[in-house]
C-alpha cells in the first residue's frame, strides 16, 4: 500500500477514534460559495472586453454558485442553493443540466450518493468515494477564526467532473484512449474541526476543509456553524434510476451523440 494512502487512512482513523472516545457528536452546517474564472477558449479572443463582460453577466449563474454541507461525524449532505437568472429572470435549465446535484456522502462506509436528472428523466448515482492521495504541506493561514494547513492532490479530471459535459466531450473510441487528464487540487483544512468532511468531492484530510481550489474553480467557506451536542440527521436521495457514475456519463453522451447527429441530418 502506498504511504500517501496508509497515512490518509491513519489520520482518519484518528479522527474517528478522537470523536468516538470523547463522546462528542459534532455536526454543523457550512456555506460556501464558489467562483469559476471564464474561458472562453479562440472564440473569446475575437471579442471586445465590453462583449466579454456582457458574457460574463449572462454565465454569472454559472461561474458563481452557493452550496450549503450539512454534516454529522461520518456523513455529509452538499446542496447548491438555487439562483433565479439576473437578466431574464429564469433558472438556467441547460446548465442546469450539467451541474452538480444533490451530493451525500458517507466518509465512513466509502460511499456517494448523488441526485442528476437530465432530460427529464432523473437518476440516482451510486458509486464509491473517490480516494484522494494528499500530499500535506506545513504551510498555514487563517480562514475566519480558524488556523488552516495546505495540502496538495492530483486528481483525474473525470473524477471531478464525471456529471459535467459539453460537445467537445463527445469524442470517438480513439479519442477516449488519449492520456488521463489530472487536475492540481489545493485545499486548505483545519484541525480545529477534527471531521474528515470538504465541499463537493473533496475530503479525507485530518480536519475540516473550509477552501479548496481545482482547475478554475474555488470553494471557500463564508460561514460555519458547529453543534458539539447533537447530531443532526443526514438523508441521502432517494429518487431515480440507480447507476454507476460510468454508467451515467455513457447515458449522457450517447444521448448527446444522438442529438448532435440528428442536428447533422436536419441540416442536410
Amino acid at each position: 500500500m502506498k504511504p500517501n494512502i496508509l497515512k490518509y487512512f491513519f489520520f482518519l482513523a484518528i479522527i474517528l477514534i478522537t470523536l468516538n472516545a470523547n463522546g462528542q457528536n459534532f455536526s454543523g452546517e457550512a456555506t460556501y460559495v464558489s467562483k469559476s474564472k471564464m474561458e472562453l477558449g479562440n472564440w473569446g479572443a475575437r471579442l471586445s472586453e465590453a462583449q466579454k463582460k456582457q458574457v460574463a453577466a449572462r454565465l454569472k449563474n454559472r461561474l458563481e454558485k452557493s452550496y450549503v454541507l450539512k454534516f454529522n461525524k461520518q456523513e455529509a449532505t452538499f446542496l447548491e442553493e438555487e439562483k433565479i437568472d439576473a437578466i431574464s429572470g429564469a433558472t438556467d435549465s441547460w446548465g442546469g443540466y450539467f451541474s452538480r446535484g444533490d451530493q451525500y456522502k458517507n466518509i465512513l462506509e466509502n460511499k456517494i450518493v448523488q441526485s442528476q436528472e437530465f432530460y427529464g428523466k432523473r437518476f440516482l448515482v451510486k458509486d464509491d468515494l473517490y480516494k484522494i492521495e494528499w500530499t500535506m504541506g506545513s504551510e498555514t493561514k487563517k480562514i475566519g477564526n480558524y488556523t488552516c494547513y495546505k495540502a496538495k492532490a492530483f486528481v483525474p479530471y473525470k473524477e471531478l467532473n464525471w456529471y459535467n459535459f459539453s460537445w467537445s466531450d463527445i469524442r470517438t473510441n480513439e479519442d477516449d484512449k488519449q492520456e488521463e487528464k489530472m487536475v492540481i487540487v489545493e485545499a486548505w483544512y483545519t484541525p480545529e474541526i477534527p471531521l474528515a468532511h470538504g465541499p463537493a468531492e473533496f475530503w479525507g484530510l485530518p480536519g475540516f476543509i473550509l477552501e479548496v481550489s481545482a482547475d478554475n474553480t474555488t470553494l471557500l467557506c463564508t460561514e460555519i456553524t458547529i453543534n458539539r451536542n447533537a447530531t443532526l440527521e443526514i438523508e441521502a436521495p432517494d429518487n431515480g434510476k440507480e447507476v454507476t457514475k460510468n454508467e451515467y456519463t455513457l447515458t449522457v453522451r450517447e444521448k448527446m451523440l444522438d442529438m448532435r447527429n440528428n442536428r447533422g441530418r436536419r441540416r442536410g
